[in-house]
């Protein structure tokens, strides 16, 4: 069985993230990239700011062993039942982290013009200091954290067929984004693997 190393912790103290690298030949990870592409039902994904309902160019998917419902930036999804696909990937990353997972929140950036503001994944519908599994496929791109109270920074380049895990307090203390990078024509794929609460499920 091949083995899988992390880094040490990117985080220099109040969580822990950890860099798997590349777990999977690049023929491997792109031949998921277009699976997810074309059998995923990608919707935009929307956002109520200063009381206003704003669609983001940004795709997403949500996928659930049951249906949660998952409610961010004001919105709420229900989540879809596994396909083959998903299921695979997710039982890829249990086996490298050892952590469970009973849900994934799929997202789809066209072009490196599209990212994600500074945020914490804390919504109280999800296990507080259960690990996330994040799976990148396609365009590399640099993601970032900042801690909450000393606005210290951290960043580093996932790369195609990459793992990232945030655990423990990681949440709590640190915000994390996805910089836009007009720079990056190609689209990326991004899984996060995540815990949902059970007695959320509808």
């Amino acid at each position: 069985m091949q083995r899988y190393r992390a880094s040490p912790n990117l985080l220099p103290g109040d969580g822990i993230a950890r860099y798997y690298g590349k777990i999977m030949s690049a023929e491997t990870a792109s031949r998921h990239f277009q699976a997810l592409l074309l059998g995923l039902p990608w919707q935009n994904d929307e956002a109520v700011m200063f009381g206003r309902r704003m669609i983001t160019a940004r795709k997403v998917a949500w996928y659930g062993d049951r249906p949660f419902s998952y409610t961010y930036s004001r919105t709420t999804k229900e989540a879809l039942p596994w396909n083959p696909e998903l299921l695979a990937l997710k039982r890829l990353a249990e086996r490298i982290t050892g952590s469970q997972f009973n849900s994934c929140l799929a997202n789809l950036y066209h072009t490196g013009s599209e990212g994600v503001a500074w945020h914490s994944d804390d919504e109280k519908t999800l296990a507080a200091n259960a690990a996330i599994a994040s799976l990148t496929f396609g365009a590399e791109r640099l993601f970032a954290f900042k801690h909450k109270r000393t606005k210290e920074t951290q960043s580093l380049i996932l790369e195609h067929g990459s793992l990232l895990t945030m655990e423990g307090s990681t949440q709590t203390h640190w915000l994390h984004r996805l910089p836009p990078r007009k720079k990056v024509t190609g689209a990326r794929i991004n899984l996060t693997f995540r815990s949902m609460l059970q007695e959320d499920a509808s």
